[in-house]
């Protein structure tokens, strides 16, 4: 990997990622609505319309922004794939909460995030995001963690060693750690149980070896494309039912649940003065309470 000397190469460099990122997920999402044979396959196949937006700095100049990239298909029923590049102040509450910006409350960010909600009861939601903040400090952050509407030891296993492969290639203490923090972070306490099945989970991701850690976000990255596209095409002719689907709504309201009430990510788009439409893009186009 080419050595990133300077913070403005190493900017370049992640942002050069998540574009190339975004390009092959959406590449392989779109090639998969076109192989579906079971329900639903009588409908036109999905394709991603990208939409940018920008964010207005404070003193009225170009403070970044970013591109949405959302898919209404007939084996995703809502797929976003966001990019962003930002920059700016955090306010004065918010700098408090982010490593190195108490003094100096200046910030740059840069990721990717993508959320999938699926047609098929019988596969699973996922979701993925990395991103690379910087303030007087720098770090990674990010991770996939997968969620099930029914029990699925096979897709769970799959998922699992995927993102163990990744983290492997670093370090034997990245896959326990992170997988722990997942776990840990993916959690509803109002309701005392998990999101899902998990993945992996960092954040203040820094070892002092830049290009090893952007290293390792790319292999996250790269996981996710090559395991779970495998899961998806495994599931996506199964066929289900309405009290399937019904299952898989109310399930689906525990993801509303999360997102809207303990997501970190959600939290800083919201107080960054970020896209609305882009951070609320993981919630599903339907869900339902019992």
């Amino acid at each position: 990997m080419t050595q990133a000397s300077t913070a403005e190469d190493r900017r370049a460099l992640m942002r050069a990622w998540v574009d190339e990122l975004r390009d092959r997920i959406c590449a392989e999402f779109e090639s998969i609505e076109d192989e579906l044979t079971g329900q639903l396959s009588d409908r036109t196949p999905g394709r991603f319309e990208r939409k940018t937006w920008s964010r207005p700095g404070e003193d009225g100049g170009d403070a970044g922004g970013g591109v949405m990239s959302i898919m209404r298909g007939r084996v995703f029923e809502k797929v976003g794939v966001n990019i962003s590049e930002v920059h700016g102040s955090f306010s004065a509450e918010f700098a408090k909460q982010m490593r190195g910006a108490s003094e100096d409350p200046r910030f740059w960010a840069c990721g990717i995030s993508l959320v999938a909600h699926m047609q098929n009861p019988h596969v699973p939601a996922v979701h993925m995001n990395t991103r690379h903040i910087r303030t007087t400090e720098g770090w990674f952050g990010g991770g996939s963690d997968l969620t099930p509407m029914f029990p699925d030891e096979a897709a769970a296993s799959a998922f699992h060693a995927a993102l163990k492969a990744a983290c492997d290639r670093q370090g034997p203490d990245h896959y326990p750690q992170f997988k722990k923090m997942c776990d840990e972070y993916f959690f509803l306490p109002h309701r005392n149980e998990a999101r899902g099945i998990g993945g992996i989970f960092y954040d203040y991701h820094n070892t002092g070896n830049w290009e090893a850690d952007f290293g390792f976000t790319r292999d996250v990255g790269l996981a996710f494309l090559d395991v779970y596209p495998q899961i998806v095409r495994e599931r996506m002719n199964r066929p289900w039912t309405e009290g399937d689907r019904d299952h898989q709504l109310v399930r689906r309201g525990r993801y509303v649940e999360f997102n809207l009430l303990h997501d970190r990510g959600t939290q800083f788009g919201l107080k960054t003065g970020g896209n609305v439409e882009a951070i609320l893009m993981s919630l599903p186009p339907e869900a339902r309470w019992p």
